[in-house]
């Protein structure tokens, strides 16, 4: 199979593609960070991609940020996120919006490389593999949508609340305008809002869900 792996680390990426080529596979790209794991996939199209969760620049979820952002453009896109802990709202998100082809392991759990393989071999065939732990962190999750929000979407969407307009939430929490249109779209996504919804009943409807959650 064609793969893109993703990690900051030389060494992990270079030994991913050395055990891949040695069991008959072609990684056609290895990149460093979330968005040229982005950008090879869609261009590529491989047959799996595997990334890292914690990429730069933060080092905290970029990689699982970049797959969901993979998953909404290319929906059949088959990927593998590699990762030391849980990060539920985006993995939520990554496996609650995918029909197969998805994987979320974590790395102290993979200590046969033969299960490995045969995990990616299975999520390159459209199945999908998680890990135990996984679950059932997200099993006692909460169901209400508003728990998939992330601490910053919780911010826009408490501002929005407040009857803001996305130029007074950028000036509150200091950031653009275009970052702010981003949480908006990614809460209305969450909240199963749709675009063919006008904007205002959108916000509208969220302010009330948020409300309703609180």
């Amino acid at each position: 199979m064609r793969v893109v792996v993703a990690d900051d680390s030389l060494l992990l990426r270079e030994g991913l593609q050395l055990l891949l080529g040695e069991s008959g596979h072609e990684v056609v790209a290895a990149v460093a960070d979330g968005p040229a794991y982005v950008d090879a996939m869609l261009e590529l199209r491989p047959d799996l991609g595997i990334v890292d969760v914690r990429m730069p620049p933060s080092h905290t979820d970029e990689g699982l940020r970049a797959a969901v952002e993979v998953r909404r453009r290319w929906p059949e896109a088959r990927m593998v996120v590699l990762s030391q802990y849980v990060e539920s709202s985006y993995a939520e998100e990554l496996i609650g919006d995918a029909d197969a082809g998805v994987g979320y392991l974590l790395k102290d759990r993979v200590g046969d490389l033969t299960e490995f393989l045969g995990a990616l071999e299975e999520v390159a065939r459209g199945g999908t593999v998680v890990d135990p732990l996984v679950v059932r962190q997200l099993m006692a999750r909460r169901r209400d949508p508003v728990d998939a929000l992330t601490p910053r979407e919780r911010e826009v969407l408490d501002l929005m609340a407040q009857g803001r307009s996305n130029a007074a939430i950028a000036d509150a929490l200091t950031v653009t305008p275009a970052a702010v249109e981003k949480h908006t779209q990614r809460i209305f996504a969450k909240l199963g809002l749709y675009p063919d919804d006008t904007a205002s009943h959108r916000r509208v409807a969220a302010v009330l869900r948020f409300l309703r959650a609180g």
